[in-house]
């Protein structure tokens, strides 16, 4: 990494390195070690191991404070929608991260620069270069720069009241296709009506909800596969 590019970087993030080959750590995938043996850097997976932990920490702490009222739950399903593979490949996109990553010809020429994985990894990466340079305090400034006007944005009845949209975002970024919802039973009076609603998720998984409307139980059935899929996660 030239000194400039370096530069431009170290003034997004908000951080001065005290050792810059941190950030260059960072910044290395997996791929390009093998193919440079002359280069002493090491690949970001531990890194990035790392700066998962920071991330999701530092995300938590910042729930907690914009909603002192919420369920655990829908904290779970807020910071799982912030930390996500399409979440942070976003943010380093506005970083301008990709033209900065070490990668091989082979993933060069497939425009690994862009995938969001790799982009999100090494934001994680970052995160825990920074944390490794400066400790957590200096760690979470860069995670409050990065996300922080985003959480303070989330409206106030953020919370159980649109799983819906929680379960799309989620199914997006983990399986890169839509939850789909069908109508599977309905029993009662006309006038007493309970309805039951099945989502299905791109990788097979189901969860059923019910309600006295179709939107009440589809918001019931996301509500429940997302707490499945929070599970699944640990």
């Amino acid at each position: 990494m030239e000194e400039q590019q370096a530069g431009e970087l170290v003034e997004l993030l908000g951080h001065e390195f005290s050792d810059l080959s941190l950030l260059r750590q960072s910044l290395c995938h997996g791929s390009y070690p093998a193919e440079n043996p002359d280069d002493p850097v090491r690949d970001n997976q531990r890194l990035e191991f790392l700066g998962d932990a920071v991330l999701s920490l530092s995300v938590s702490d910042m729930l907690m404070e914009r909603f002192p009222e919420a369920a655990e739950g829908d904290l779970t399903r807020m910071r799982a929608s912030l930390v996500s593979e399409a979440r942070l490949a976003e943010v380093a996109r506005g970083l301008c991260l990709g033209k900065h990553i070490l990668l091989s010809r082979g993933e060069n020429l497939c425009r690994g620069f862009d995938k969001p994985s790799i982009l999100a990894g090494c934001l994680e990466a970052v995160i825990g270069a920074v944390y490794q340079d400066a400790g957590f305090g200096a760690a979470f400034r860069v995670v409050e720069r990065l996300l922080g006007g985003l959480i303070q944005s989330l409206p106030d009845g953020l919370s159980a009241q649109d799983h819906k949209t929680h379960l799309q975002e989620r199914s997006q970024a983990l399986f890169q296709g839509a939850p789909r919802y069908e109508e599977v039973a309905e029993e009662g009076p006309d006038h007493d009506k309970t309805f039951f609603v099945r989502v299905t998720l791109p990788d097979g998984s189901f969860a059923e909800g019910s309600g006295r409307s179709k939107k009440a139980a589809a918001q019931d059935a996301a509500a429940k596969a997302l707490q499945g899929l929070s599970e699944k996660e640990g």
